[in-house]
């Protein structure tokens, strides 16, 4: 379940979180009764609810993203949100994005290819602009070559380049909250744990061999 407390139908702000819920939901208490039209527990929004103020910015940001105002291809900016969500380790987001993928018509081959991008030979040059540069803001933390963003400028207008940057590293961000919040599908303990040594594993030993 989540870390942070889950706000019931009957305590939502009326202003901005009941109108989200009853967009989402229904009638139901999200708490008392999860589950969204993607197969989502839904607890993202209940867990944001405990601030709607926090809940509008980022119902905002979708906005934003989804505008027929965006310059941006959206299938070039999805591949940046999904990418995002992989490279975090967010299973929600990464999750998310690949249905997003699939919705825009992009073939199950491209996006089953994402996760070894750098090796598949099913994404063509501005994609591949695309996922090098998000990799740079996601993994090396906006540490992009000079060369790398050259390509990017003579590929993409200053608005398109603004748009994904913005854009990749706001779903940077929910990834990582997600994963911190263990919302949704990021409702997982880290794998990386010590493996327990067998009977009569002396760890002296092991040091001084």
């Amino acid at each position: 379940m989540p870390r942070l407390r889950e706000v019931p139908r009957a305590e939502a702000d009326e202003t901005v979180v009941l109108p989200l819920y009853n967009f989402l939901f229904g009638e139901r208490d999200p708490v008392a009764d999860p589950g969204t039209s993607t197969g989502t527990p839904g607890d993202w929004w209940t867990v944001f609810a405990n601030s709607p103020d926090t809940l509008k910015h980022a119902a905002q940001g979708f906005a934003y993203y989804r505008s027929p105002d965006r310059k941006l291809d959206p299938v070039l900016r999805e591949w940046g949100q999904a990418w995002a969500g992989w490279a975090t380790g967010s299973q929600f987001v990464f999750s998310q994005h690949c249905k997003s993928l699939r919705g825009l018509g992009v073939s199950e081959e491209k996006i089953v290819a994402l996760p070894h991008w750098q090796a598949s030979d099913a994404f063509d040059a501005r994609e591949r602009l695309v996922l090098a540069y998000t990799d740079r803001l996601v993994m090396h933390h906006g540490r992009v070559p000079e060369a790398l963003f050259a390509s990017l400028r003579e590929a993409f207008s200053d608005e398109e380049i603004l748009e994904l940057t913005y854009i990749t590293c706001l779903y940077f961000m929910h990834g990582v909250m997600s994963r911190a919040l263990r919302t949704e599908f990021d409702d997982r303990d880290d794998p990386i744990t010590e493996v327990d040594a067998p009977d009569g594993f002396s760890a002296e030993r092991f040091v001084q061999s």
